[in-house]
């Protein structure tokens, strides 16, 4: 007897969470960000500053600008190149600069007066890391970025693209989640009234790009992305594409959630054909 109830249990509850995921598939499927026909300006990221590039998202960022013809110069600030940073050297498209303290920005001031958008990928898993710490880097770091970078590009609009993270919330009991809200909000503060935008974007699951995904990484990313919980580490650097583009479309201390990033690479892939 309680062999059958087990199974009827287990059965129905397989039956509810099969329901649940095509009723999200279908809700999520309608989602889509319109084209824009006015305002849209490719000079917006002529030349993109990645933070972060040797991480999983960091690496589909720099994918990413890398394959966009509008981007004519792509510099990255890193402790260490990678694979695809000396690829792009080699090809004449990125200028890698070596770069330690994430405190001080004094020393690169010169080669961030002409970037027009800056992707910011640094972090690190809250796992074992006490809230000082995490503070430091996921909010201390840009902040400091943001203070000094204004003071070199001052006149033309830009643009500030930071990864935050899918449940991300000032309520949160979860630490990384509350000091990740925590920097949303400050980066848009030091934003307000100048010509800086700070756009924060919330990834849930990502895949990382084909030099770096598993199996289980491509098993749970065809499982999720249907229902939109799920993002390519590629297509949220063509998000951030697209946003800077749209210029303000998108003002200062807008939110993008994962399914308005896969709604904005699609629109982007789109334009690019």
């Amino acid at each position: 007897m309680a062999r059958r109830l087990i199974k009827w249990t287990s059965n129905a509850l397989a039956g509810a969470l099969l329901l649940f995921y095509f009723a999200l598939l279908v809700m999520n499927s309608r989602y889509e960000v319109p084209m824009t026909a006015q305002g849209y300006s490719t000079d917006r990221h002529r030349t993109v500053a990645i933070f972060g590039a040797t991480g999983t998202v960091g690496d589909g960022l720099l994918k990413a600008a890398l394959n966009d013809p509008n981007v004519h110069k792509v510099r990255i600030f890193t402790r260490r190149p990678s694979p695809r940073i000396e690829a792009g050297v080699t090809a004449g498209k990125v200028e890698m600069i070596i770069h330690k303290d994430y405190l001080d920005y004094s020393a690169i001031i010169d080669e961030l007066a002409d970037v027009d958008a800056v992707f910011w990928a640094i972090g690190l898993s809250a796992m074992g890391m006490n809230e000082e710490t995490y503070r430091e880097i996921h909010l201390d770091y840009p902040a400091r970025f943001l203070t000094q970078w204004l003071s070199a590009r001052n006149q033309d609009a830009i643009s500030f693209h930071y990864v935050s993270g899918s449940g991300t919330s000032a309520y949160s009991r979860m630490m990384w989640a509350r000091e990740k809200a925590r920097a949303e909000g400050e980066l848009s503060r030091l934003a307000a009234d100048t010509n800086l935008r700070v756009i924060s974007y919330r990834p849930a699951v990502i895949l990382p790009t084909e030099t770096e995904a598993h199996l289980i990484h491509r098993i749970s990313y065809a499982i999720l992305s249907p229902i939109k919980v799920a993002v390519a580490a590629e297509s949220i650097g063509q998000s951030m594409l697209e946003v800077s583009a749209r210029g303000q479309e998108y003002p200062n201390s807008v939110i993008v959630e994962n399914k308005e990033i896969v709604a904005l690479s699609r629109a982007y892939q789109d334009r690019m054909q």
